[in-house]
């Protein structure tokens, strides 16, 4: 029998071995970023790994540390958890263990690591890094491995992912699977709402986060929450006679139902456990209500990747990759984090360094500090949300003379999140002082219907009104894509007649079209002389300024949602393909996004159209693709294509092709979701972004309190759109965006961030660069025989 050879395999010349493991608890989409780094290792010409079951595999070796195929990791985006398991490991935390784990490496070859779990996977990785060096030095001195075997492992580079439902590691805006965890929260709450509402009942919701409250606040948030709990910002002193108090006003004013979010961290400002009986033995004794108390455990853990967390798992995936293909053994270890929209790399030492103060300063009862902890956008939220349900309002009241009254508008196409940004709009008027004009269907509904009897559409809300709005799909006060050019004379009439002081304009294209026409109006017309601002809302995320829009974050859920089933009809035949497609307008970003959401085999954008060579190779793809399967994986494969991304080629006609041309070896199909794209419920990101880009908008209109006509006319930052620029939120001058940085002939901005997200699609589905290579000097296919190519597949040529 010939020897076991036990010595490392060969490092290659041109690529890393990479091992990738999951370990802390479990969160939806950890296999997506296993999935990324397996198939972005392997398409960088290196050597990929799984290590089983967490630091328990590194630990035990041999099969626990499974080389990984490109086929392997096919359908992962989609499912929940983690498929290469984890598990608490006490052997890691001893040097012995460690030691034994660098020699399993060692045996393999393996010469860098992604982790991704929570702080205290990540402490143990660099440590784990920390001590590699004297870790080979004990390995040659203890015999277990001769000097040749440990030289290429000099060092040992550990890049992390943070895999965590509590969203609790400073630095980054989210971790992997904390958005898919409120996902659940959020529709568990709106379940609970219906009966709260029928029953006039009382419900305290637990959830989960020991020393974070983030799930905690942007449930309450999402939800329309009467009080929140969270262990970085306890209550007051007082904070018995506080909710309660707020709660007997809300009823007061005409609620039917109280929901109070109450973390599992939670306690008062003299850290005593603060528990969910504690809060519903309150509102039954002391505000008289019938109070039901619902724990939701590990429903926060279960069920699918929601589409923001497929995005977050494969770009980090992929970043991860990078950055251990960009390190040098001097560069100190990175966590890849998210900041607004930017995947960045952050010092993992510091963003750990930085999170465990967080929670020291909550046991110091330093609760300041603590809160600065969290990043920016935490207290923003918080802020918020303490304004929008705030009951005492003595002290936020603004003078009389600092007072607006401010017109809100929707205008466009309806998106999930338009209501949310109202409501909050609502609610911070009313607690500033200000009246809360809205204007119903757009801009038509005002210039047509405004003098309507009994009820026009210009009305003023109260509380009430907006109150219950956050979680609905659509446009309560209705929306238009009507513009303000048809009838410029009557828009300023109108807005003079009802003395509109301010403008709050949500929308997608259409709103940016109008709020430009308006400021273009101001040269004949005082009346459009106020301060306006733009909050994009649109599932086609095509609004120059922004790089997000209120609304596509649902579209891309309802839009995963529908292919998921699709791919499962797909697997039912081992070779289906289906050609889907998706909402947007002239941008692809939805095509894009969810292409990365569902592991597509290609995008279709209308930034790049469609071309016959395109079609040729994508063709030649499939072919291979499915013969080198031979039937074994049963997974769908799906294309996904813009509505405009040809005039020529459409989805049907594609479909169709592919299927001619499979000659039997496999099947085609297609399918139009149409407006399922535009969702139904609000997904809790659109809620939570409007909440805080409405309250942020009303602020920044405040700015402008004072201001003569002809100065706000004159101030170009008067007319602004808001939006997520890179890493940052701000609000930009129309005039400018208008001028440098809008395409209006296809209704989107110049530049699109995501446009080099394609190209991931591609790398991580193993497509071809050939495939978007226009053959040169190929002659354009005219629309006459494309005409015949429809009769030729038994279709229309309309």
């Amino acid at each position: 029998m010939a020897e076991l050879n036990l010595s490392p395999p060969a490092v290659p010349m041109t690529g890393k071995r990479i091992a990738v493991l999951t370990s802390g608890g479990d969160s939806a989409g950890m296999s997506g970023a296993v999935r990324a780094v397996v198939r972005q290792t392997l398409a960088s010409g290196g050597v990929a790994y799984a290590v089983y079951e967490g630091y328990q595999g590194l630990v035990d070796g041999g099969s626990m540390i499974k080389q990984m195929r490109w086929e392997d990791v096919r359908g992962w985006l989609s499912e929940g958890g983690t498929l290469i398991g984890t598990a608490r490991c006490k052997a890691f935390m001893e040097r012995a263990g460690r030691l034994t784990a660098a020699n399993n490496m060692v045996e393999k070859g393996i010469d860098a690591l992604i982790i991704c779990g929570g702080d205290g996977s990540l402490t143990g990785a660099d440590k784990f890094r920390s001590e590699w060096p004297g870790l080979m030095e004990e390995l040659v001195s203890s015999g277990k491995r001769t000097e040749n075997e440990v030289r290429h492992h000099k060092h040992l580079n550990i890049v992390g992912l943070v895999g965590s439902i509590d969203n609790d590691l400073s630095g980054t805006d989210a971790t992997i699977g904390c958005y898919s965890s409120l996902e659940r929260i959020c529709q568990s709450i709106d379940y609970i709402d219906a009966t709260a509402f029928s029953h006039q009942r009382a419900f305290v919701i637990e959830v989960m986060g020991r020393h974070c409250g983030w799930l905690a606040l942007m449930a309450g948030v999402s939800c329309g929450a009467d009080f929140v709990f969270c262990p970085e910002n306890p209550p007051s002193e007082n904070w018995e006679e506080e909710m309660c108090g707020i709660i007997k006003k809300h009823r007061e004013m005409g609620k039917r139902k109280t929901i109070v979010v109450v973390a599992e961290g939670a306690h008062d400002r003299q850290l005593n456990h603060i528990s969910p009986n504690m809060v519903k033995d309150l509102l039954s004794n002391k505000v008289g209500l019938d109070t039901r108390v619902t724990t939701l455990g590990h429903v926060q853990r279960g069920g699918p990747p929601c589409a923001y967390d497929r995005m977050l798992a494969t770009l980090q995936g992929v970043e991860a990759v990078k950055a251990v293909l960009e390190s040098r053994p001097e560069t100190p270890s990175p966590v890849i984090c998210i900041v607004e929209n930017k995947i960045v790399r952050k010092p993992l030492v510091d963003a750990i360094a930085k999170t465990k103060e967080v929670a020291a300063n909550i046991a110091k009862k330093d609760f300041a500090a603590a809160m600065k902890g969290r990043d920016a956008e935490f207290e923003e939220f918080l802020e918020a949300f303490n304004i929008t349900t705030a009951t005492d309002k003595s002290g936020m009241l603004l003078p009389p003379e600092k007072r607006m009254r401010v017109g809100i508008i929707h205008v466009g196409a309806p998106a999930g999140g338009m209501n949310a940004a109202t409501s909050a709009a609502v609610a911070y008027c009313l607690t500033k002082g200000h009246t809360p004009v809205a204007l119903y269907n757009g801009f038509p509904g005002l210039c047509r219907h405004h003098g309507d009897k009994p009820l026009g559409s210009v009305r003023v809300l109260d509380w009430l009104d907006a109150e219950t709005w956050a979680s609905r799909g659509g446009s309560e006060i209705g929306t238009n894509r009507g513009l303000p050019a048809e009838d410029m004379e009557k828009t300023a009439e109108c807005f003079e007649l009802y003395n509109i002081e301010a403008l709050f304009v949500v929308g997608g294209f259409e709103a940016f079209t109008a709020v430009s026409q308006l400021r273009r109006g101001r040269q004949q017309h005082e009346a459009f002389k106020i301060p306006m601002v733009v909050l994009p809302a649109t599932v086609s995320n095509n609004v120059p300024g922004t790089e997000y829009s209120i609304g596509s974050d649902t579209c891309l859920n309802a839009l995963i949602t529908y292919c998921d089933a699709i791919k499962q009809s797909a697997s039912a035949s081992p070779r289906r393909v289906f050609v889907v497609e998706t909402q947007g307008g002239a941008s692809g970003y939805i095509a894009t996004i969810a292409g990365l959401a569902i592991g597509a085999v290609a995008v279709y954008t209308p930034e790049e159209g469609i071309h016959l060579n395109m079609l040729v190779e994508d063709i030649k793809f499939l072919k291979e693709s499915f013969a080198s399967d031979a039937g074994h994986s049963r997974s769908g494969k799906i294309i996904l294509r813009n509505e405009k991304a040809s005039k020529v080629y459409t989805t049907e006609l594609i479909a169709n092709i592919i299927k001619e041309e499979a000659g039997g070896r496999f099947d085609s199909r297609f399918a139009v979701p149409g407006h399922v794209q535009q969702g139904g419920t609000p997904s809790p990101m659109d809620r939570v972004r409007a909440v805080r880009f409405g309250v942020k908008s009303l602020q920044y209109l405040e700015k402008f309190i004072g201001k003569s006509k002809q100065e706000i006319a004159d101030d170009p930052m008067s007319a602004s759109v808001i939006g997520i620029r890179g890493a940052r939120v701000k609000f930009s001058s129309m005039e400018m965006i208008e001028r440098e940085e809008t395409d209006w002939k296809d209704r989107r901005p110049k530049e699109e961030f995501w446009m080099s997200l394609i190209d991931v699609v591609d790398t991580l589905s193993g497509r071809p660069k050939t495939c978007r290579t226009p053959m040169p000097g190929s002659p354009a296919v005219s629309p006459e025989v494309m005409n015949g190519a429809r009769k030729a597949n038994g279709m229309s040529s309309s």
